[in-house]
């Protein structure tokens, strides 16, 4: 494992930190297939996401998990801007970094992601061919989720007035004074609704995944890009690359990558459905991350080879 950093090819004034796992016995003067990894919304490459490309690694990748733009080690201003164009883009970039590299065959990279990380997976894969495969675990498209509630129970037009609350924060964050937030995840305990979404305040904001680089929150004007966002936009048409899909069957969430699944073009698709989980239980509940990456492992050895 070795930690990197290098210029965002689609903004050179912002530098991306990533780490880069090696599988045993790596050869540099051979060629290798990788796996590019996203991190959930509000995380960073040293939870979910370096946990994942870990173990992909262990099993004869090479993986690269990165912060987003603006996020973590990552440069870029304002901090902690949740900007899903970007963060797709981002995806381009990283593999734009990794053609640089000798050891990497380009012919031979797979993306995979959690959460957010998933849906900007999908949708970089929409418009960046050299994914030849993807995977996903507790899928989410970030627009679908501020529209329409974690458990899709809410009207689309029910979140106009979100769009009016980030057009307000732009003129308040322009008269400079500082950048108004909002939470990604609940902030503190009481302010989670249900249990599944209480986990995701204990991931990041106790010693079970905190990380300093890890705040939580976002801009207040990210709204205005969130809102409108459609992760799995043309997936009808140009998502036909292969995909594994792992979702817990318990995950509030799941109905996101069910609608990925329905949506993608592609003829080889499939879901895998861990028993008993629910979505942050993907992150690091060591036995459902074991299964998702018994599944994961195979699916992108078939589709990498």
């Amino acid at each position: 494992m070795t930690k990197i950093s290098f210029t965002n090819t689609n903004n050179p004034a912002i530098t991306l930190s990533a780490v880069i796992n090696f599988p045993d016995g790596f050869d540099e003067t051979k060629k290798w297939p990788a796996i590019v990894v996203s991190h959930p919304g509000g995380g960073v490459k040293e939870q979910t996401a370096g946990t994942y490309a870990q173990k992909l690694a262990e099993q004869g990748f090479v993986t690269i998990a990165f912060d987003r733009s603006y996020q973590g080690e990552s440069g870029g201003e304002p901090r902690q801007l949740e900007n899903p164009y970007v963060s797709t883009e981002d995806v381009s970039a990283v593999i734009d970094h990794l053609t640089t590299l000798p050891y990497i065959d380009q012919n031979r990279i797979g993306a995979m992601g959690i959460c957010a990380g998933a849906g900007y997976t999908a949708n970089a894969a929409i418009q960046d061919r050299r994914i030849k495969a993807i995977g996903t675990v507790s899928a989410v498209n970030i627009g679908s989720m501020f529209r329409n509630g974690w458990d899709n129970s809410v009207r689309s037009i029910n979140a106009l007035p979100l769009i009016e609350a980030g057009s307000n924060a732009r003129t308040a964050d322009a008269a400079g004074n500082g950048y108004a937030t909002m939470p990604l995840a609940p902030l503190t305990e009481k302010d989670a609704p249900n249990e599944e979404l209480r986990q995701a305040w204990e991931y990041y904001h106790t010693p079970r995944a905190e990380c300093a680089t890890a705040p939580g929150f976002a801009t207040l004007r990210s709204l205005n890009q969130i809102i409108t966002y459609d992760a799995y936009h043309m997936a009808e048409t140009y998502l036909t690359q292969p995909i594994q899909i792992v979702v817990g069957s318990n995950a509030g969430s799941k109905w996101m990558s069910d609608d990925l699944y329905d949506r993608a073009a592609s003829t080889d698709k499939s879901v895998h459905i861990v028993k008993g989980a629910n979505h942050m239980d993907l992150y690091d509940g060591t036995a459902f991350v074991t299964e998702a990456v018994s599944v994961l492992a195979p699916f992108f050895q078939a589709k990498l080879a």
